[in-house]
């Protein structure tokens, strides 16, 4: 072949995966988009989804149906997810607790199926907040530790379930303050918030919407937030770290696709999932249930992914906590 005709070839080749770049790109959605959510309707990653398909299905034209498939940490929406076509009309949003804790905390937590996904972007981060049961004679952060010191092996916190982020919350404050406290898992948020509003329990750190009701009625005291927050509903709020340094967290979503999915089709998706979180009236409604949209691309979620496996796996290993 000579060269004048060997460079024309790949300019036709190269203007063909353009093409075919654009053609993808374009031609995303081309047919319904379920969005998989790991847990029950109704919750805040339930109503952040919805509130993201509502925007996108605006956007595009293009039906997006949010689906609940709750329980096991997340791991069947995980595993039906990984198993999907990989052309982008089927994404996985799920939590912290689902992309990082569940694999750390578990041989069977899908580490093999994650592997199976990519990243399409962050969703919205949020801090946790510290509550106590009004019972307690407790308001401020300085008062819960010194409480738990008084009262060694007396302080129980509640949380969803062994190994969720409610857990490892009340094992970091237990190794920062250098005190005694008692984890007491429930089976779901609603027992535990129950208990904790009839002084059953002592505290728990949670999201704040599935707390509000509680503190509404004056039954569970609010106390502190786990992190910074641009959000109204947390911002004002003192921090744990204000008491004891290095205590910070945050709990977040993220979005995924099946690893074989088009770059071209993920670098849309990316592109206006961002687009879509950048939108103040948007932004305004998923703010007030306490989140903070996070307009990012894959590589970051990346970054999110890897700092919290360091921080919560020094806490899984230090305390000795399995799923196992």
């Amino acid at each position: 072949m000579s060269p004048c005709l060997h460079r024309r070839t790949l300019v036709v080749a190269a203007l063909c995966a353009a093409a075919g770049t654009l053609h993808a790109q374009a031609n995303w959605p081309a047919k319904p988009v379920k969005i998989v959510v790991p847990y029950a309707a109704g919750g805040p990653a339930d109503i952040t989804a919805r509130e993201i398909a509502q925007k996108l299905a605006t956007t595009t034209g293009q039906a997006f149906v949010v689906e609940n498939q709750g329980g096991a940490m997340g791991i069947p929406s995980l595993m039906a997810v990984s198993r999907s076509e990989p052309d982008g009309h089927t994404l996985w949003m799920p939590a912290l607790g689902n992309a990082v804790l569940q694999p750390l905390l578990s041989k069977q937590g899908g580490a093999d199926h994650l592997a199976r996904l990519q990243p399409v972007g962050m969703v919205t981060t949020s801090a946790h907040v510290l509550v106590v049961s009004a019972k307690l004679p407790v308001r401020n952060v300085q008062e819960l530790v010194d409480y738990a010191r008084a009262n060694p092996g007396q302080l129980s916190f509640a949380s969803a379930g062994v190994g969720g982020t409610a857990h490892l919350g009340a094992e970091l404050f237990k190794s920062l303050s250098k005190t005694e406290v008692i984890h007491v898992p429930y089976k779901g948020t609603a027992p535990a918030i129950s208990d904790l509003a009839s002084g059953r329990v002592g505290a728990m750190f949670s999201s704040l919407p599935s707390l509000q009701a509680a503190i509404d009625k004056g039954r569970v005291r609010l106390v502190a937030a786990t992190s910074a927050s641009t959000s109204p509903a947390t911002r004002s709020l003192p921090l744990m770290s204000a008491v004891l340094p290095g205590f910070d967290y945050t709990s977040w979503y993220a979005m995924y696709v099946p690893l074989k999915t088009p770059p071209a089709v993920v670098e849309r998706i990316s592109a206006l999932l961002q687009q879509t979180l950048k939108d103040p009236e948007l932004a305004r409604r998923i703010e007030a249930h306490g989140m903070e949209p996070l307009p990012t691309g894959p590589q970051e979620v990346g970054v999110w992914v890897r700092r919290d496996q360091q921080k919560w796996g020094e806490v899984i290993r230090s305390a000795n906590i399995s799923l196992d």
